[in-house]
This record gives structure tokens, sequence and C-alpha cells, in this order.
């Protein structure tokens, strides 16, 4: 009975006009966690996850839906299913039902190999991405909840700062990738950034998170283990005097307090790690020493003060990561939590001139001397010896 059912829902859903299938809801003895179909051409792409693993292969058209029987009957319980029009859903019930839905949908999936009208998100919809859909992003189909769309093409946006990135680091022979995220918090974005790595990219991953608060940390292994994130681990400690055993591919600092985000660059840089993405947050330090005379305009005014002084702060680590021979820019992207903290730092390390690092230097100097500012990365790089000829303001204006 329940394979007449079935092959009728699965018939229902699966039709010439189909452009992409999703089965997932794994039954608790599968090693599968999702398959993602689309048409290419006049065959058919599928996609198949385990927790560690994706595998490729293709589907003759008139296979497709034997396929999908064959993997609803023993491994996952859940198939939807798109064309121009509707969304189909077809779930197998603990009991042996089948339930089968249909609705219209306002915006049906792109299909490969025809031209899309729609942004190619690198974490497009109906992918399997368990941080989204825990942040409320994604439902449990995979589609984008509407009111959360902003924030879904943030998260893309980041991905795509650190996708442009990676095609200038060197080659790590057969060593995983291995990235260090600086006081992670909650995670979410590190668990973004772990399915990019491995599924997108296909990249083996060695990932740590670094926070200071052990529940914490706690909480984030917990998770790592729920979405069979192998390649993920969470570490209590604190990021000024950290040491790690291996060669780092990338630090991450996503909003770091202060000066955390220093002691992450200035780690970073003594480790020449080839690329760092850091979004600074809560630049206090220079507010507190900053004073001026010839500019005092920029330090009059509270807001102005302490505005200026968050642009001054991350113009100033931009510079001295140039001078660390690194390919810096400042750019924007619109913050998750939705305050005016939007600015990136994007590092990779490569080759900078040594006129280019002189002025980069001359400029950021400057800069110490005419405010009379001491911050935390200057001084660290001056300490040890990382940057030549940087020297601490000879008249600061208040005590550092």
């Amino acid at each position: 009975m329940l394979d007449l059912e079935l092959e009728k829902a699965v018939s229902r859903a699966v039709h010439e006009g189909t452009v992409k299938l999703v089965l997932s809801a794994p039954t608790r003895e599968s090693a599968l966690r999702r398959v993602t179909v689309q048409r290419l051409g006049e065959t058919w792409q599928a996609e198949t996850l385990t927790a560690t693993q994706a595998f490729h292969q293709s589907v003759r058209e008139g296979e497709l839906r034997e396929f999908v029987c064959r993997i609803l009957r023993e491994e996952l319980t859940q198939l939807h299913a798109w064309d121009d029009t509707y969304e189909y859903a077809v779930r197998v019930t603990g009991k042996g039902r089948v339930l089968q839905t249909r609705r219209r949908c306002a915006a049906p999936p792109a299909v490969r190999g025809q031209h899309d009208r729609q942004k190619n998100y690198l974490l497009p919809q109906g992918e399997d991405i368990p941080a989204l859909v825990d942040m409320g992003i994604f439902t449990k189909e995979g589609r984008v909840a509407a009111p959360m769309y902003d924030k879904y093409r943030q998260i893309n946006r980041f991905v795509e700062l650190v996708d442009d990135a990676l095609s200038a680091l060197p080659d790590r022979g057969d060593r995983p990738f291995t990235v260090l995220d600086f006081g992670c918090g909650k995670s979410y974005l590190t668990f973004v950034l772990y399915h990019y790595f491995t599924r997108v990219r296909n990249l083996p991953v060695r990932m740590v998170g670094l926070d200071l608060k052990q529940d914490v940390i706690a909480r984030c292994n917990e998770t790592a283990r729920r979405y069979g994130y192998d390649g993920l681990h969470f570490e209590l400690g604190d990021i000024n005097g950290y040491e790690i055993d291996c060669p780092v591919d990338m630090v991450v600092t996503l909003h770091a307090c202060d000066t955390a985000t220093d002691h992450a660059l200035f780690h970073a840089v003594r480790w020449g790690v080839p690329l760092i993405l850091s979004v600074p947050c809560c630049q206090h330090e220079v507010n507190g020493q900053i004073s001026a005379q010839k500019l005092s305009l920029l330090t009059r005014y509270g807001i102005v003060k302490e505005r200026f002084s968050a642009l001054l702060t991350d113009a100033i680590r931009a510079n001295l990561l140039v001078c660390c021979g690194y390919k810096a820019q400042l750019l924007e992207f619109v913050d998750f939590a939705h305050t005016p903290k939007n600015l990136l730092i994007r590092a990779v390390r490569g080759n900078v001139s040594q006129e280019a690092r002189e002025r980069a230097l001359e400029e950021a100097q400057a800069c110490l001397d005419e405010f009379g500012i001491w911050p935390a990365l200057p001084r660290l790089l001056q300490e040890a010896e990382l940057v030549r000829g940087l020297e601490r303001p000879r008249h600061p204006r208040h005590p550092l």
C-alpha cells in the first residue's frame, strides 16, 4: 500500500515541468542528510550529502521518479519539488502514511544552465544549512523566511567577501585549511563559514572558535556535534597570549570588542596568516586618548569624536597591515545586528612594495602624532619589532 501511495504522490510532484527537488528529514538509521536534484540540460544532477561527504551523480529523465521513491522508502522521509508555479511537498510519516500538499510559490528556484534573473547566492535556498534554520533565516524546508531576507543577503555578502579572497591564497598542499575565529560568541556565522568551506568549496577544514565564556563554548561544541561538523571545535581562552601548534590560513574576528581586535590582528601578523577578516567593534581606546590642535573640530563634539575615533582606529589598523606586507582593504557590508559597525577589514598577505609600506607607515605615524594617540596594535607591533620605524608619539595630549 505504501509503495502505491508513494509512487502516486511522487508522480504528482515530479513531472515534466519540475525544475528542482530536495529530499531531507533522514530516518534514524540513515547515513544521508540531504539530496538535492536539479535539472542540468537533458539530465538531472543529484548531490547527496552525508555528515562528512558530498557525492554527485547524473540521473536520467526516465529514472528520476524511481530514484526519488527509493530514497523515500529507505533513507529520507520528506520531498519538496518545484515547478514554475507550485511547490509540492511529500512526507512519509513514522506510521507509514504518505502526506502531500501543493502550494503556489512566489519565486521558483533557478535552474542550472538557464538564464537566472535572480542573484546566484553562494548559500542558495534549498541547501541544508542548519545554522540558518536555527537563526530563523531558513524555514525547515530550506526557504528564506520573508522577514529575514535582509539578513540572508547580508550573510551571503560576507561569504562573497571571503570567497573573493580565497583565490589569492598560496597552495597548502594536503593539509587542512585552518581557520581561527577569535571572540566567536554564539558562532552562528562560524557555522555558516564551515558549511561554505566544506560544502561549497569542498575544502578539508580545521576550524577553531575561541571565546572567554565557558557556557558559550560548551553550547557551541554541542551544536557542532549536532550538525555533524567534525572539523569544527571551540576552546575557552583569551585572544591575548593564545597559541596554536600548526600553520593558520585565516583569522576571523567578528565584533571582537575594542582592543581584542588589535590582539587578534597582531597574532595574525606574527604568525604570517595569509588571510585576515575582521569586523571591529567598540573602538573605545582611541576615543579615550584622542586630542587635536590643528584639527580640533574633529574632537569638539562628542558624537563626531566617537565616530571619527572609530574610523581613525580602523584606518590606522589597515595601514599597519600594509606595513606588514598585506594588501588591506576597508570594505562596507551591512552588519548582521543592524548597527553602524559595518566596516570589514580584509587583508591578504602578498607582494607589497617597499614604497607602499613606507607610505603606509608615514601616513599612520602622522595620524598618531597629530592626535597624540598610541593604540594597542601599533604598540604591540613596535614591542615585537614587526614594523621598523614605528614610534610612540613624542607629545601625547593625554596619558597613554
